[in-house]
């Protein structure tokens, strides 16, 4: 039986109308020359073009860095004629229509290949440099203070729901284009309730609000979405991809990782809607607050979610300094939006930051206590997982140390007992160790010559064995890492090249010089960066964080580049927008639920996201925002869906990471063989965000739908569509047990309908009922299923499962079964409408 033609996947082919200007087209002025390339042509260099084609790659020759390198061109000659776009090889890449076809990820849209023809017919002008003077790049509008704007009157006033929809229906009206109609009102509850949650409504709950008439039925919505305790996991995971957090520590070894604590700090400090900005200071600096606690201090694993190497040989200070530096980067990407890290080895080629800003930025870490070249190997490799915050009772310590004590004293006399044994008779290798003093020994040394003591004596297998015992009894209390600072701070050099071998300049603690400075009297700490990073002065923090929340709305951000605000990346689509609600943010004391809420109920937001074939030229992108969009959920979100619509979702909020089933061998791919045991009780189906997470060997399920891999900070995932995720959402263990499960919820009532039925399970799959049209179809899939089932019991059986023990109805049960992994495998089913 064929259930792959149920499966709808994203076909978009968008013709290509394109025409070439007269070279004779009417002249225009440096000014808008200049407005064009910047807002048009440059962006879209940088998007599509520069991952390859740049001054340090130059990918068959060419750069598209600056206009001297595109006329210079590559090995195939002169990449465009100003003036004569059918005389230029990159108009004929990008029209396809010999080799090579560029992009090579796939074509530009008909508006972009139109532009650039426009762009070359005009003559190819490049504005500004690309890299300009220090002073001139200090202007570019990300390092502007933020400023209030007045929403602008428009037209359409009686569409305006919030202050938000001014700004939005104003640059529609200007290019003559009218928003879209409202969702209805179960698409809305389906798309509040992934965004804020990320989980479905229940049929109760869209029954609930259908019946709700009232004003405020939509206000109560997202009262209760946002007073969820889910609304943390959700908008923690968004986080958690900033943090780059996983449950190991990467590398080769990629040991296991204490540090789910930090994750529950996330979920919980969102759900009580901790102040975005007391959320920042926690945890850059949580270990130096005045009134320091353990909560401050589990939210400084922000910053220990560095890879840590495990392996024998390794330089401890070397992989110090790039645990610092990802530290700086990451700041640089969570808060600031900017690109810190390419100033490592040198000047920025493109922003006004400095080699010396960035290791001025990296003396703020540097003094963290933490393994490094001060330690010999020895003491190195025992402390590289400190310092911990462990958890538990008075009594929970108390008896730990006690016992901690007493197994000091007995291996203090164990290691006499053995110094006296006669190694006389020993192999030689052996006996060489055990003519060493004990304190000059390696642990490996002494663990080889444990071991044979423990063969060859009596006497010492015997105490070595009350030993372990006694360490069994010691109660296991739960740890994560945190930071704490040095009692002595480390210096802190420039790096000549990058290499931390080479030290320069010596430098203090200090802000980038563009921006406005750090005020402290005292000898500049990260308490002191952290209240910087959120100090009304610092025009980028609330920039960034707005427009990251704008992002996970809308697809994009306002700022498309959100992780670069800098001079190469685009500029908003709506400044006067993001600076209005940069201001808000800060105005509503950092309330992160304040803002979700203001952005929920504005009509932009409440848009249908049907396609409208007038913005195919106009606004293929929707940056103008006239529809909302259509986004395809993340990873963790899948399975969670797929939990809630089976009726399986175990809905514990927090604790340690899990194991749900996975595919066989799939932890085999690394030097440690990874084994995954999956769980059988109900943490089998708990959220995806608690899925154990594996540097190395991540879960399938999760890599296969962009989950990123926590080796650095992500700031927006890739939403890729591959025929792989429609047959993994088919034929996955974990996917067709969901599909068993929904289809044994399925029946509401003895002697049901199937049409009832089946609205009942499209409505617990999409939130919304079938079209007669829908209806029929599966109906009729339904039916044929049934009687292929009768003239195969074998194959029903096999559908729901050999350890099934309800075989009455059996090929009906299965024919269910293999409906809902039609439903379960739908394109809707993964998508936020």
């Amino acid at each position: 039986m064929t259930l792959g033609r149920w499966h709808r996947g994203l076909a978009a082919v968008i013709p290509l109308f394109f025409f070439y200007p007269a070279a004779s087209a009417q002249p225009v002025s440096s000014a808008s020359s200049e407005a064009f390339f910047e807002n048009r042509i440059r962006p879209l260099f940088t998007e599509r073009c520069q991952e390859c084609h740049n001054d340090r790659l130059k990918t068959s020759g060419l750069s598209v860095e600056s206009r001297e390198s595109i006329l210079a061109g590559g090995t195939r000659g002169a990449a465009i004629v100003p003036g004569r776009p059918e005389q230029s090889l990159l108009v004929e890449a990008i029209h396809y229509e010999a080799n090579p076809k560029m992009p090579p990820s796939g074509r530009l849209s008909g508006r972009q290949i139109e532009d650039l023809v426009q762009w070359i017919s005009d003559g190819a002008k490049w504005g500004r440099p690309s890299v300009r003077p220090l002073e001139t790049r200090a202007k570019h509008w990300s390092f502007q203070p933020v400023n209030r704007p007045e929403p602008p009157e428009v037209e359409r006033a009686e569409w305006v729901r919030n202050p938000i929809d001014r700004f939005v229906l104003a640059r529609l009206e200007a290019q003559g284009i009218r928003p879209s109609d409202e969702a209805d009102k179960r698409t809305l509850l389906r798309r509040l309730s992934l965004d804020l949650t990320g989980l479905p409504p229940t049929p109760a709950e869209i029954r609930d609000f259908l019946e709700d008439e009232s004003e405020e039925s939509y206000q109560r919505v997202v009262d209760r979405l946002l007073a969820s305790p889910h609304y943390g996991e959700r908008w923690g995971r968004h986080w958690l991809d900033i943090a780059h957090y996983a449950d190991s520590h990467g590398y080769s070894i990629d040991g296991e990782r204490p540090i789910w604590k930090y994750r529950d700090w996330v979920i919980a400090a969102l759900n009580k809607d901790l102040p975005f900005d007391r959320f920042v200071i926690e945890q850059v600096a949580g270990d130096l607050l005045p009134e320091r606690s353990d909560d401050s201090l589990t939210a400084t694993g922000f910053y220990r979610n560095t890879m840590i190497n495990q392996e024998g040989g390794v330089d401890f200070e070397q992989y110090r300094v790039e645990a610092v530096v990802d530290r700086v980067n990451t700041t640089g990407e969570a808060f600031l939006g900017l690109t810190i890290g390419c100033a490592r080895c040198h000047d920025h080629k493109f922003d006004p930051i400095s080699q010396k800003d960035f290791f001025q930025l990296y003396a703020f870490f540097n003094s963290i206590d933490e393994v490094g070249g001060e330690f010999s190997d020895a003491e190195a490799r025992k402390r590289l997982l400190e310092p911990v915050l462990e958890f538990g009772g008075p009594e929970e310590f108390a008896v730990r140390d006690a016992l901690r004590k007493q197994v000091g004293l007995l291996e203090k006399e164990l290691a006499e007992y053995g110094d006296q044994l006669d190694p006389s008779g020993l192999e030689p290798t052996v006996a060489e160790i055990a003519a060493l003093p004990r304190e000059k020994r390696t642990k490996l040394q002494q663990d080889v010559l444990s071991g044979v003591w423990r063969k060859l004596d009596p006497g010492y297998q015997a105490r070595d064995r009350s030993i372990r015992a006694l360490r069994k009894l010691e109660p296991q209390l739960e740890a994560t890492l945190v930071l704490e600072e040095r009692l002595v701070p480390r210096s802190t050099y420039i790096h000549r090249m990058g290499d931390f071998l080479r030290p320069g300049e010596l430098v203090q603690p200090g802000a980038p010089a563009v921006l406005p400075p750090l005020r402290t009297s005292r000898y500049p700490t990260r308490l002191d960066l952290a209240s910087w990073l959120v100090s009304p002065e610092n025009p980028l923090t609330a920039r960034v964080t707005v427009n990251r929340l704008w992002q996970r709305y809308f697809g994009l951000g306002i700022v498309e580049t959100e992780n670069d605000f800098g001079t190469q990346g685009t500029p908003p689509s709506h400044p006067a927008l993001l600076d209005w609600l940069a201001s808000e943010l800060v105005a509503r004391d950092w309330s992160l639920k304040a803002m979700h809420r203001l952005i929920v109920d504005s009509a932009t937001y409440r848009q249908s996201s049907a396609a409208r074939p007038e913005l195919k030229e106009l606004d293929p992108r929707n940056r103008l925002l006239a529809r909302q969009n259509r986004l395809r959920l993340e990873a963790e979100i899948i399975r969670d869906v797929a939990l809630a619509a089976s009726g399986l979702l175990t809905p514990t909020i927090g604790g340690a990471s899990v194991f749900p089933p996975q595919a066989e061998g799939a932890g085999r791919v690394t030097q440690v063989d990874r084994k995954w045991e999956a769980e059988t009780g109900p943490n089998r189906y708990r959220r995806g965000m608690y899925t154990h997470f594996w540097r190395s060997a991540p879960h399938p399920g999760l890599v296969l739908f962009d989950a990123p891999n926590a080796q650095e900070a992500v700031t927006r995932r890739n939403r890729s569509n591959t025929p792989l995720q429609a047959l993994t959402l088919l034929n996955d263990q974990a996917h067709t047990e969901f599909a068993r499960a929904l289809a044994a919820r399925i029946p509401a009532a003895p002697g049901e309908t199937p049409e009832r039925e089946l609205r009942h399970a499209f409505e617990l799959c999409l939130g919304r009922l079938p079209t007669p049209r829908e209806e029929e179809r599966l109906l009729l899939f339904l039916e044929q299923m049934v009687d292929e089932f009768d003239s195969d019991p074998g194959a029903a059986l096999e559908v729901v499962g050999a350890t099934n023990r309800d075989r009455s109805g059996l090929s009906r049960q299965a024919a269910w079964t293999a409906l809902s992994r039609v439903l379960l495998n739908l394109d809707e089913f993964v998508t936020r409408r």
